[in-house]
């Protein structure tokens, strides 16, 4: 009779095991190492899926491509816009550096009239006042005015026994000269000068003809 309790406490303790390990173990499957995969959807889970109808899907990437499309359009704009602007500026500089050169030249002209006359009362000078000492004066200044515009940039336009260039000379006469080949320049009588690849004013010259 006790063995027969025994027996039967037996079996409900196994019943009692079998329920609790019910109650703690999960429906879903359980990966090796306690963690439950991703694989399983859960009931409750199954119930929040949200079912989009094809119209409606078919829509949004309509909406989706044509905000796409304006993005490319807007991208495209502002690249143009981007490159007019850097042009702009580029011109603008240009603009700029031949403002500066212009106004340049505007000033070296009024020192050009002044280096003329002293370079036209060197020239003609008589050889008896070659020992005074304020023609060793004049010729300083002029010396110091030409490293002044040879400083600025100032060239001068080679044309002595040059053939004629129209491009950087201007021939104020045509002359029958057998000691000079015909096309070249006789005499400079007033000299040219360049700045950069800009002519400030062009050589007055005779040229053989």
């Amino acid at each position: 009779m006790v063995k027969k309790e025994k027996n039967k406490g037996k079996k409900e303790n196994k019943n009692i095991f079998e329920d609790f390990e019910e109650s703690v173990t999960p429906k879903e499957e359980v990966e090796e190492g306690g963690q439950i995969s991703e694989n399983v959807i859960s009931e409750e889970d199954a119930d929040k899926t949200v079912t989009i109808p094809l119209s409606e899907y078919a829509a949004q990437l309509e909406e989706l491509d044509h905000i796409n499309q304006k993005a490319d359009e807007f991208s495209d704009g502002w690249q143009r816009e981007r490159a007019e602007f850097a042009n702009y500026r580029k011109r603008m500089g240009r603009d700029l550096d031949s403002q500066k050169i212009t106004y340049k030249i505007d000033v070296i002209k009024k020192y050009l009239a002044v280096k003329d006359d002293l370079d036209r009362a060197l020239k003609n000078m008589p050889e008896s006042l070659n020992d005074e000492s304020w023609v060793g004066g004049i010729q300083l200044i002029s010396q110091k005015l030409s490293t002044l515009l040879d400083g600025e940039g100032i060239q001068v336009i080679l044309a002595e026994s040059k053939a004629f260039d129209p491009e950087v000379h201007e021939a104020i006469s045509h002359e029958d000269n057998p000691e000079v080949e015909s096309g070249f320049i006789i005499e400079v009588v007033q000299q040219g000068y360049t700045i950069g690849d800009r002519v400030i004013r062009p050589s007055l010259v005779r040229v053989a003809k």
